[in-house]
């Protein structure tokens, strides 16, 4: 699986050099140590010294009602999307706790299950919930020294491979044991899904990037512990 992922973040990386940006791949598990240490090395090799931007987006769900949640379900996805996180940022501290004048901006993935909560999605929507939190809270200690902007973005219904997996392709757990990437064809037959969204479509992953972009950009200059609700085409309210 490995593998597999770093061939794709390969591809997207010749694309970026082809198109005339600069890019490297970095392939590895989150929820390993010494692969977010490697991810710090290569990223701090790549950029001449310094880091500018993280964006925590690393994440899939298990999902479940809360009373057939097992342990190793609620463990994995609590890991992978608020005790990675973390660790990364943690990792990052010597990059972000500087005095140099220099845009710093961290961006936290949330999601509206974790503003409203979503039925079946206890282990998800606690974990996204405390990206919120954890979003807030950084945003305490690292911006009035150093002026280090952290925000979040709850993102709603989004084409992507948590929501348009594949049909056989699965994550690898550390314990060998594989759990299916998101549920095939989720979005496929958009028009019984869009009723409730005022835009009337679902969002394409450039919708996503988009979003972040605009989080990290000087337009959001004087914006920090924030979450940058129901990017959703509306949904959950206006």
């Amino acid at each position: 699986m490995l593998k597999l992922v770093s061939a794709k973040a390969e591809k997207t990386a010749q694309a970026i050099i082809l198109d005339g940006g600069a890019a490297i791949a970095v392939a590895g598990d989150i929820t390993n140590n010494e692969a977010i240490i490697n991810l710090i090395e290569k990223t701090v090799g790549f950029s001449g010294g310094k880091i500018h931007i993280i964006v925590n987006n690393a994440g899939y769900a298990w999902d479940d009602p809360i009373e057939k949640i097992q342990d190793k379900q609620w463990d994995t996805i609590i890991a992978l999307h608020n005790t990675a996180p973390f660790k990364l940022i943690r990792a990052a501290a010597p990059y972000f706790m500087v005095k140099d004048g220099e845009s710093r901006s961290i961006v936290n993935i949330s999601s509206t299950s974790g503003v409203y909560g979503n039925a079946g999605q206890a282990s998800y929507a606690l974990a996204k919930a405390g990206l919120i939190g954890l979003t807030k809270t950084l945003a305490q200690e690292w911006g009035p020294e150093y002026g280090v902007r952290v925000n979040a973005v709850a993102f709603g219904a989004i084409k992507t491979r948590l929501t348009q997996a594949p049909a056989g392709e699965y994550v690898v757990r550390p314990d060998g044991t594989k759990h299916a990437v998101g549920f095939h064809g989720g979005y496929d037959e958009e028009e019984k899904w869009v009723g409730d969204i005022p835009l009337r479509r679902i969002g394409s992953p450039t919708d996503a990037a988009q979003a972040i972009l605009a989080v990290v950009s000087p337009l959001f200059s004087y914006v920090t512990g924030q979450t940058i609700m129901k990017v959703s085409g509306g949904k959950g309210g206006m």
